[in-house]
């Protein structure tokens, strides 16, 4: 069984943000990448309502993971991430319209289609790089409801068990990781990038659980060269006396 830690990690980087790479892009991807790690049978099949609920988990997985940065942290690189927002969404092309408001930027749960559901995936990657805030949206509640767990004695210690079967219940397995790594210790070191146009999940490995960058040398350098840019262009490129 994979360690719940890189479960959860491993969901959330099936969305490259740099890249705007999606490896769960139609049913048949999330399917195959459910039964490749376990979590559902060879002949379960995902629908088009499947693929969504495993976006909107993805991405509330992903704005949950940036809050296991401090609240500073999260506070400073979210200034970033609001302007990087609002130049993408100046370039963005227009999205279909659905047919009602979908919670947390998705696409609503009628007939979404993976045109649809991957425009949310961006809007909601952008809203999670810029929270700064401490608790979960109502949004991954709402689907963490919709995900029920039972608990079960059969094995050699308590675990959840998904109540639902096929596709419905590989996501709740990915649900019930979220515990196990809290019971693991993994929960708090779980982050994303806090580079806007990063958001790469990373388990957090330093003493003090102070990584903030999946790779200090290619994530960090770019903010740290942005903010000097922007001070620099603060003060009028006078250099400092």
């Amino acid at each position: 069984m994979t360690d719940p830690a890189e479960l959860i990690r491993d969901f959330v980087n099936t969305y490259d943000v740099e890249k705007d790479a999606d490896e769960l892009g139609s049913p048949e991807e999330l399917a195959s990448w459910l039964c490749a790690r376990g979590l559902v049978a060879a002949h379960d099949r995902a629908t088009a309502q499947d693929l969504a609920a495993a976006v909107a988990l993805r991405e509330g997985l992903r704005a949950a993971l940036r809050r296991n940065h401090d609240r500073a942290t999260r506070t400073r690189h979210g200034r970033d991430a609001h302007a990087a927002a609002a130049t993408a969404e100046a370039v963005a092309p227009a999205s279909p319209q659905t047919t009602h408001d979908p919670p947390d930027g998705l696409p609503a749960a009628t007939t979404p289609t993976p045109a649809e559901i991957r425009t949310g995936a961006r809007r909601a990657a952008r809203a999670a790089a810029q929270a700064s805030g401490s608790a979960p949206s109502d949004g991954l509640a709402a689907l963490l409801a919709d995900l029920p767990l039972r608990v079960t004695l059969d094995g050699p210690a308590p675990a959840l068990e998904p109540v639902a079967t096929g596709v419905r219940g590989g996501l709740a397995r990915i649900a019930a990781a979220i515990v196990a790594a809290h019971a693991a210790g993994t929960w708090p070191r779980l982050k994303v990038c806090v580079e806007a146009t990063c958001q790469w999940a990373f388990i957090d490995s330093s003493k003090n659980r102070s990584r903030s960058w999946c790779s200090m040398r290619i994530c960090g350098n770019r903010t740290k060269t942005r903010a000097y840019r922007a001070r620099h262009r603060a003060t009028g490129g006078r250099r400092p006396s």
